[in-house]
C-alpha cells in the first residue's frame, strides 16, 4: 500500500491510497469465501466450492461492490493508523481508479485532531490552598445540629432573630414586573438570623406577625449562584403563615449522645472538626486539580476541529436546558434574564466548549507521553467496587454494558493522568 498525505488545513487531511496486489488478492479471496456461504453448488458442500467456480456463479456487480467496500475500509483504517491520524468525523471517500481486482486507488478526506504541542508540564507548579477549620466553622455545625433538634412553638408576637417564620413568597422583576422563575415558595420555613436565604431577605421579616404581608425589593449579589439573577433587583411579596419560637437544646453530653456515639461535647466537636477538615481538603484538591489542568491547557497549543467544539457546545446547551426545565424556567426567560440573545449565548457557550475540549485533548496527549494506560484488571476491579456500592439491578445492568466500560476506562485514565500531574506539581 502506498499513501500520499496532504494537509489541507491543520485539522483536515487528504490521503491518496494505492493498494498493492497482495492486498487486492487477499481481499478478493475473503469476499469470495463470504459469498460461498450462501451458494449451493452441485457436488460440493455449501461453502466449500473452489473460488474460481464461486466467482463464475455470483453477480459480478455484487462481487465488485463487496470487494470495494472491504478493500477501501481496510486500507483507509491502516493508512489512518500509519499516519497517526485521530479522525473526528466520517471520511469522504472518492475512488479515483479501479480495475477490478488488479488496481485500486482512492482519496480519503477527513477531519482530524490536529497537532498538540504540550508545555513543559512537569515544571508547572500550582499551590494547593486548604482553608483552615476554625471554631466558627465548628460552632456553625453545632448550631445546625441543635436547630434540627429544637422545639418549636407557635407564638402571636412579632418575629425576631432566632424565630422560625413560615412564609409564602413570590418574586417579580422590579422593573418589568415579570415573574421570576424559581423565586416563589409556599409554606417555606425560614429561621431568622441564620443568613441561609438571599442576603437582605431575612431582616425584612423581623417585626412581622402571623397574617402580615409585606413587599420589598432585594438586589441579588454579584456572585450569586444563579448567573441570571446576579445583580438583579427583584421585588418580593411575602405573607407570614406562622411565627414559631425556637428553643434550642442544651449543648451538653446528653445532646452529644443523641447526635452520635459521643460522651462529651468535646468528643462531638473533635469529630465535627475531623469531618470538616476532610471536606475542605477534598474541595481544595478539586480546585487545585482544576487550576493545574487549566494552567497546562492555557500554555499548550492545539489545533481543534470545529466539529468537536460544536458537539461539546451542543451537549452543554442541552444540559443547561434540562436544568431549566427542572427549575420551571423556559429558554426564552433564561436568555431574557441574562440579557443576551441566543446568538450571544451560543458564542459564549462555544468559548467554554473549546476550553473543555482542549483540556481533554491535552490530558490525552499527556497520558500518551507518560505511557499511562488502564489495564483490564484495573477496570474489572473498579467495576467490582462500583457494583458493591450500587446494589440496585438497573445500575448493575448498566455497569455490565460494554459501552459503559469504555466510559469508565476513560475516567480511570483521566484520574491516573491527573494524579501524575499532581505529583509533578507538588514535587519539590
Amino acid at each position: 500500500m502506498q499513501v500520499t498525505r496532504k494537509d489541507i488545513t491543520p485539522t483536515k487531511v487528504e490521503m491518496t491510497i494505492t493498494a498493492s496486489q497482495d492486498v487486492l488478492d487477499a481481499t478478493k479471496d475473503h469476499v469470495l469465501s463470504e459469498l460461498a456461504k450462501d451458494i449451493d453448488m452441485s457436488g460440493f458442500r455449501k461453502g466449500h466450492a473452489p473460488k474460481a467456480l464461486i466467482e463464475k456463479s455470483v453477480d459480478p456487480a455484487t462481487l465488485q461492490s463487496r470487494f470495494l467496500d472491504r478493500a477501501v475500509n481496510a486500507l483507509y483504517m491502516e493508512a489512518a493508523v500509519r499516519e497517526k491520524l485521530r479522525p473526528v468525523s466520517q471520511s469522504q471517500i472518492e475512488v479515483t481508479k479501479f480495475v477490478p481486482f488488479t488496481e485500486l486507488e482512492f482519496r480519503a478526506e477527513v477531519e482530524v485532531v490536529g497537532a498538540i504541542t504540550l508545555p513543559d508540564y512537569k515544571k508547572i507548579k500550582v499551590a494547593k490552598q486548604v482553608e483552615p477549620t476554625t471554631d466558627k466553622d465548628i460552632n456553625a455545625v453545632l448550631d445546625d445540629l441543635r436547630r434540627r433538634d429544637a422545639k418549636k412553638t407557635d407564638v402571636k408576637r412579632a418575629a425576631k432573630d432566632g424565630d422560625e417564620v413560615v412564609i409564602d413568597f413570590s418574586g417579580v422583576d422590579a422593573k418589568t414586573k415579570a415573574a421570576i422563575a424559581g423565586a416563589t415558595g409556599t409554606s417555606y420555613p425560614l429561621t431568622l438570623g441564620t443568613n441561609t436565604f438571599i442576603p437582605g431577605f431575612e431582616p425584612e421579616l423581623i417585626g412581622l406577625k402571623t397574617g402580615d404581608k409585606k413587599t420589598f425589593p432585594i438586589t441579588f449579589p454579584k456572585n450569586y449562584g444563579a448567573t441570571e439573577l446576579q445583580s438583579k433587583q427583584v421585588s418580593f411579596t411575602v405573607e407570614v403563615k406562622a411565627v414559631r419560637e425556637v428553643k434550642l437544646p442544651k449543648l451538653d453530653g446528653e445532646f452529644a449522645g443523641k447526635v452520635g456515639p459521643f460522651k462529651t461535647v468535646a468528643e462531638l466537636k473533635a469529630d465535627i472538626k475531623k469531618q470538616l477538615e476532610v471536606e475542605k481538603d477534598n474541595q481544595a484538591q478539586r480546585v487545585f486539580e482544576n487550576e493545574l489542568l487549566t494552567s497546562i491547557a492555557e500554555k499548550a497549543e492545539a489545533n481543534i476541529p470545529d466539529v468537536l467544539i460544536d458537539e461539546e457546545a451542543d451537549r452543554m446547551e442541552a444540559e443547561e436546558k434540562r436544568n431549566l426545565v427542572y427549575r420551571g424556567q423556559t429558554w426564552k426567560e433564561h436568555l431574557e434574564l441574562e440579557g443576551i440573545t441566543e446568538e450571544q449565548h451560543k458564542a459564549n457557550m462555544r468559548e467554554q466548549a473549546e476550553s473543555r475540549v482542549k483540556a481533554g485533548l491535552v490530558l490525552g496527549e499527556i497520558a500518551e507521553a507518560e505511557n499511562i494506560t488502564v489495564s483490564d484488571a484495573e477496570l474489572d476491579e473498579h467495576i467490582a467496587q462500583l457494583k458493591k456500592k450500587y446494589q440496585d439491578k438497573q445500575m448493575q445492568a448498566e455497569l455490565d454494558k460494554p459501552e459503559n466500560h469504555r466510559e469508565l476506562a476513560s475516567r480511570l485514565l483521566t484520574e491516573k493522568t491527573i494524579a501524575r500531574l499532581t505529583h509533578f506539581a507538588q514535587k519539590a
